[in-house]
């Protein structure tokens, strides 16, 4: 499942928001806090400890870089006590009109954790809710960088 939005911005400046931790609380809806020891855009690789609210539920997550291609792409994978939660790829394309993102979500979750999650975290749909945050998530992210 994916999510697309045009942003007036150049491909490196929209790929060098995404892939810095640090401005990730900006745009995404869940995301509260971030924790890295990177600076900058991060390299495939790179550890972040995220936190996440929906309403009065709080969780951690820990994140991996798996892709980071200046300019192009940014992806990293989302694991809960070990265990995958889901894979979150942004990629960058040209189009007539200038550069357009794609914001994806993958599920990841075993049984386990689709049971609990939605105890967990308030969500009982994940992938209506992770669509609704994706455009949520984009349109702040346009807003933010546009020039």
């Amino acid at each position: 499942m994916g999510v697309r939005a045009q942003i007036a911005a150049e491909a490196m400046d929209i790929w060098s928001a995404v892939a810095d931790p640090r401005r990730i609380t900006e745009w995404l809806p869940e995301s509260t806090s971030v924790r890295c020891d990177v600076q900058g855009p991060l390299p495939v690789g790179a550890t972040v400890s995220g936190s996440n609210r929906n309403g009065l539920r709080q969780w951690s997550t820990k994140c991996r870089v798996i892709e980071s291609d200046p300019g192009q792409a940014f992806a990293f994978d989302v694991t809960f006590m070990g265990m995958p939660v889901a894979r979150w790829p942004y990629e960058i394309s040209e189009s007539p009109d200038g550069p357009v993102v794609e914001e994806q979500w993958r599920e990841r979750r075993g049984v386990l954790l689709r049971i609990v999650g939605p105890l967990s975290t308030g969500v009982a749909d994940r992938r209506a809710h992770n669509e609704a945050g994706m455009k949520v998530t984009l349109a702040a992210l346009k807003a933010g960088i546009e020039v």
